[in-house]
């Protein structure tokens, strides 16, 4: 009984989506409507991920360029620092009296007064 139910459904809806193929005058989507769903989803996609992404880049890339000997960094990797010197491409921290390491621009996640202002 109950197969004899889900068969007639499956042919009715066989039989019925036979019958919308074939309505005449159904023509097919234009080329906007088959790529509208497309450019919405990359435009949500570009203005909750790519463009939020790109400015925190480029805020971090600012911090980096105005770095100056005497400030308190801390590094990507959780060590608290004052730049002692500092290139293009590296900077030397002194993270204790004496103990100076020398490490990538790139690797200063932020500085240390922002840390603590955070708190």
């Amino acid at each position: 009984m109950i197969s004899q139910i889900v068969q007639t459904f499956f042919v009715s809806l066989f039989i019925g989506s036979m019958a919308f193929a074939q309505a005449p005058g159904a023509g097919k989507p234009n080329l906007l409507e088959q790529f509208f769903p497309f450019i919405l989803i990359f435009l949500v996609f570009f203005f909750l991920v790519i463009r939020p992404s790109q400015k925190r880049q480029k805020t971090h890339q600012n911090f980096l360029t105005n770095l100056k000997r005497g400030d308190s960094v801390l590094t990507s990797g959780g060590i608290l620092g004052t730049i002692e010197g500092i290139t293009d491409q590296f900077v030397v921290l002194e993270i204790s009296d004496g103990v100076k390491i020398r490490i990538l621009k790139s690797q200063i996640g932020s500085s240390a007064n922002e840390e603590k202002s955070n708190k």
